[in-house]
């Protein structure tokens, strides 16, 4: 897969705090994943090197409002997302009591996601993109080619990427800008991803490889 600004573009998802802070309400799940992975870290590289070298970036946000808790059901995730109210706001159309919140971005991303160039899509409300509008936010900027990465990594980052090789990009994963839940019960969600990415993506690759060839 040939990286190029002019039809390459950095997707993340859900750079929010939490799934990326030791504060955030998902952290006992993934923590140890996130800090294997230098998941933050790596998320932050990627961030530094798409703006460096002038690559459009576009992100895919989580955000569930009161509203949603209505809903009549529920998968397995999604029913322990809504019960801690992860990436949780007040409304659709007010950023009352976002600021610092667990939908809100990590401190160390806002440089990157508020300069007023990068991309924010519409709220994904189960796992892809299906629910927003990135794929069209692509599309309208010529994009044919993404990198993945983000969180979390069996879950929205899987289905981001599913999606959007149906829709007829080419999808490059960052193996290492990613994490997972590490649960007694179902698994390490980490390794059933890393799996399922080497089977589908175009690509997989760590975060050292694709900060050298967005160079």
């Amino acid at each position: 897969m040939n990286i190029n600004k002019n039809d390459t573009a950095v997707v993340v998802i859900d750079p929010q705090n939490d799934v990326l802070s030791e504060k955030g309400v998902s952290w006992d799940l993934v923590g140890e994943s996130v800090k294997d992975n230098k998941t933050i870290e790596n998320i932050e590289r990627i961030f530094k090197a798409a703006k460096q070298n002038e690559f459009e970036v576009f992100i895919s946000p989580h955000y569930y409002y009161p509203t949603d808790h209505n809903w009549k059901f529920a998968g397995n995730l999604e029913q322990m997302m809504l019960e801690v109210k992860e990436f949780d706001r007040r409304g659709a159309l007010t950023l009352d009591g976002f600021l610092g919140s667990g939908a809100d971005w990590l401190d160390r991303y806002k440089p990157f996601i508020e300069d007023g160039k990068t991309i924010v899509a519409s709220p994904h409300k189960v796992y892809g993109p299906q629910t927003n509008d990135l794929v069209l936010q692509l599309r309208k900027r010529n994009i044919s080619k993404v990198i993945l990465l983000g969180m979390l990594a069996n879950l929205c980052v899987e289905a981001h990427l599913r999606e959007l090789l149906e829709q007829g990009f080419e999808v490059l994963v960052v193996k290492d800008a990613t994490a997972a839940p590490r649960h007694p019960q179902l698994g390490d969600g980490y390794k059933a991803a890393l799996i399922n990415f080497g089977y589908i993506a175009n690509a997989v690759l760590s975060t050292d490889e694709v900060v050298a060839a967005m160079q």
